[in-house]
């Protein structure tokens, strides 16, 4: 999609644990994290600095800084029904990423058009980033506190810059749901995204969900629409700006 104005947003996001595990492994109990972080983790990252239904982050890429570390916790999960349990959870430790992403148009969502402002929407985040984002940041899940900043993607030493490639093999990248769906095989429903990704010199470059090579059809999940004639979105006549 050709822009009027460039919208790249680069920042840099760390924290002393993190943990992106694979949804599928959590029925057990116990979780394990992936090597690096998955493409829906750092689209929620985003989503945290600034978010709008207007648009839709797309992340371009992530830059490993820090050695890939592991650290196995002992958690005491809540049992809703008494007794007590054990679980063993492997987070990494001592993480720092770089990351660039992007946005789009939600073409899902032709009421909010003439929010459509590139420049504005753009010069929002930037702003967010520089404090901090606007909600709490974690890195994969909600004990593991992150922290974001703004950086120049690929500034700096990072620890894989000299490894020429690194394959992870099948792994998660993220979930498209009905409100960004990128067909009409998707617009109905919650879809499961896997890939095989690869770092090259400490850098992953992401697939956009549409082009992951395995899709996995969860549920059914009809969008919920917005505007007037749906008495849910009011728009300025909320504030008596309309007549």
């Amino acid at each position: 999609m050709k822009t009027r104005y460039p919208n790249i947003v680069e920042f840099q996001v760390s924290g002393d644990y993190a943990l992106f595990s694979d949804p599928v492994m959590r029925v057990g109990g116990e979780k394990f994290s992936y090597q690096v972080p998955t493409y829906e983790a750092l689209k929620g990252i985003m989503a945290s600095v600034y978010w709008k239904p207007t648009l839709i982050w797309i992340i371009d890429k992530v830059r490993v800084m820090n050695p890939i570390q592991t650290e196995v916790k002992g958690i005491r999960p809540i049992k809703y029904h008494g007794g007590n349990d054990l679980s063993y959870y492997t987070y990494l430790k001592d993480c720092c990423y770089q990351v660039r992403a992007h946005f789009i148009w939600n073409e899902n969502r032709p009421e909010l058009e003439k929010d459509r402002d590139e420049n504005k929407h753009h010069e929002i985040a930037k702003r967010c980033i520089a404090k901090g984002g606007r909600r709490d940041i974690f890195l994969g899940t909600r004990e593991c506190q992150g922290y974001v900043e703004p950086c120049v993607f690929g500034s700096g030493e990072g620890a894989y810059d000299d490894i020429p490639e690194l394959s992870f093999g099948l792994m998660y990248h993220g979930i498209t749901y009905a409100d960004e769906a990128y067909s009409s095989e998707t617009e109905k429903h919650m879809t499961a995204n896997f890939w095989y990704p690869v770092m090259r010199n400490g850098v992953i470059d992401f697939l956009p969900p549409k082009n992951c090579p395995i899709h996995k059809t969860l549920k059914e999940m009809p969008m919920k629409r917005f505007g007037e004639e749906c008495n849910n979105f009011l728009g300025l006549r909320e504030f008596g700006e309309v007549t």
